[in-house]
C-alpha cells in the first residue's frame, strides 16, 4: 500500500508538490498505519483527522526543505 507514497519534493517533482498529492499521501499513510482502506463510521472522524494532520506535517516539511543544488538548476532550466 505505501509503495504508491511518491517522494514530493524537487528535483524527483519537477514543480512543488500539490495539496492533492500531498492529501493523498497522507492518505495512504493513514490507511497503512491504521489497516483500514476505509474505516467503519464509528472510526471516519478520527482517520480524517489524522490524515489531515499528517497532510498539515507534510505541506509544513516541503515548505521548510532546502534543497541544495536546486536553485542553479532551475536558472540553468
Amino acid at each position: 500500500m505505501c509503495r504508491s507514497i511518491k517522494t514530493l519534493r524537487p528535483p524527483v517533482l519537477p514543480e512543488e508538490a500539490t495539496e492533492e498529492e500531498i492529501r493523498a499521501a497522507a492518505l495512504q499513510y493513514v490507511r497503512k498505519v491504521s489497516g483500514f482502506r476505509a474505516p467503519a463510521a464509528h472510526n471516519q472522524e478520527v482517520f480524517d483527522r489524522a490524515v489531515d494532520a499528517i497532510a498539515e506535517a507534510t505541506a509544513e516539511l516541503l515548505d521548510g526543505l532546502e534543497v541544495r543544488g536546486l536553485g542553479a538548476a532551475r536558472k540553468a532550466g
